[in-house]
């Protein structure tokens, strides 16, 4: 697979507005394993205040929150999704933020890059994020 660079992508000041406004974040691929990334990751968020909803193919219960299957399983509303998956599976995320109609952030983590599905997301009406840690960030802040 051909590496990209971001083509689409947020500044500093829309990040901290999005550190700011979002308090709900769907985290896909949270791991339970405590020392991959995506665990680390979400269990900041957590302890920064934010609602974290784990995003996985198993496990009932991560970090003590209910485990769903996809992000259109969420019967609430999401204000960002935290994405650890293959770049590949970006454009179907993107699908499914669109459908759930709600999302405000597409935000993918450090590697990860696909412009054809950043630029779905951000022409759907949302702020995009790529190739960022979302602590990283925050703890930037």
């Amino acid at each position: 697979m051909e590496c990209e660079f971001p083509s689409v992508n947020s500044n500093k000041e829309e990040i901290k507005e999005i550190f700011d406004t979002v308090k709900t974040i769907a985290i896909l691929g949270l791991s339970p394993d405590e020392t991959k990334d995506s665990h680390k990751v979400a269990k900041y968020l957590k302890e920064a205040g934010y609602t974290i909803i784990p995003v996985y193919p198993k496990e009932e219960t991560i970090l003590g929150e209910k485990v769903y299957r996809s992000l259109l399983e969420i019967p609430f509303d999401v204000d960002m999704v935290d994405i650890f998956r293959k770049p590949d599976a970006l454009g179907a995320i993107a699908d499914a933020c669109i459908e759930k109609g709600n999302v405000k952030v597409f935000w993918t983590q450090k590697g990860i890059v696909n412009n054809a599905a950043a630029q779905k997301a951000e022409d759907a009406g949302m702020k995009v994020v790529q190739s960022h840690c979302s602590m990283v960030e925050h703890r930037n802040l």
